[in-house]
């Protein structure tokens, strides 16, 4: 009889043992487990920790609500200004509610992944080439909505996209390389001819103070030629100013002016008379 109650309690215990074998799951932290007991689901989901499901009547999936960093394959599209363009881009997302994601889809990776290449493909389509290269945030805001309102309806969230790079045909980035160095040229030569502009307004004003102040010349004069001495060269060019000539020409006595026409020099008259006299 105790044999009996022995085996029998040895059988029991065996058979929990595997029981629970069979039954016991663990989800991890960043897990919850999706219960499906035949075939239909269960309204609890199973938070972290150690839980038993019924062996060969439940279903227990595991479903990782950790954030996911998934890259958006390159898309080949024509922006709206007509430049074709190779964008690609990154998305992360993480799943809310973990009984939505296995029965509302049924792979919601691939779906946010074919639905952030069919949003990329339409944001460049709708944008610009500026906006594409200079107004990357409104366009991230933009492709993140567009993503987020079918992706709400799986249980997931759109954390943030974000456009990686965009990729510009050699012949398209030649032409924007010469619309820069030209607007780069035009800004030189504005800037060049502002300053003669200033330039030459100072330069009107020192004269206009120069020629009130005669020695203001002659003082300049002498602090060019300081100046180019300082320097140690073996010649000195030494300028000669303007103002020195038209004093020696005001200066200078007026020319004698010449003979009427017809008459004689005074030389030959003299000898005329000479050889009258003789005669």
């Amino acid at each position: 009889m105790v044999e009996a109650l022995v085996t029998a309690g040895a059988t029991a215990v065996s058979v929990g043992v595997v029981y629970v074998m069979a039954a016991a799951r663990v989800v991890k932290q960043y897990e919850r487990g999706v219960v499906f007991r035949l075939g239909r689901l269960k309204s609890s989901v199973r938070g972290p920790g150690f839980t038993l499901v019924v062996p060969f009547v439940d279903r227990l999936r595991k479903v990782n609500m950790q954030i996911v960093t998934m890259p958006v394959p390159a898309q080949d599209g024509i922006t709206r200004d007509n430049v074709t363009v190779r964008v690609d881009a990154v998305i992360y997302f993480k799943v809310v509610d973990a009984a939505e994601a296995i029965v509302q889809v049924e792979d919601y990776r691939f779906a946010v992944s074919q639905m952030a290449q069919t949003s990329l493909r339409s944001i460049i389509g709708k944008s610009d080439l500026d906006d594409l290269l200079s107004n990357r945030e409104k366009l991230n805001q933009g492709l993140e909505l567009m993503i987020d309102s079918p992706a709400m309806g799986w249980g997931v969230q759109i954390d943030r996209v974000e456009i990686k790079d965009v990729s510009l045909p050699e012949t398209m980035k030649r032409s924007m390389a010469r619309q820069a160095e030209a607007d780069r040229e035009r800004r030189a030569r504005v800037i060049n001819a502002d300053a003669e502009l200033q330039a030459s307004k100072k330069l009107a004003e020192a004269a206009k103070e120069m020629s009130e102040q005669p020695a203001a010349l002659q003082l300049r004069l002498l602090q060019t030629v300081v100046a180019v001495a300082a320097e140690k060269n073996s010649t000195l060019v030494l300028p000669f100013p303007v103002e020195l000539l038209r004093f020696l020409e005001r200066a200078a006595p007026p020319p004698a002016a010449p003979p009427p026409a017809g008459a004689q020099p005074p030389s030959e008259t003299g000898s005329a008379e000479s050889e009258t006299r003789q005669d």
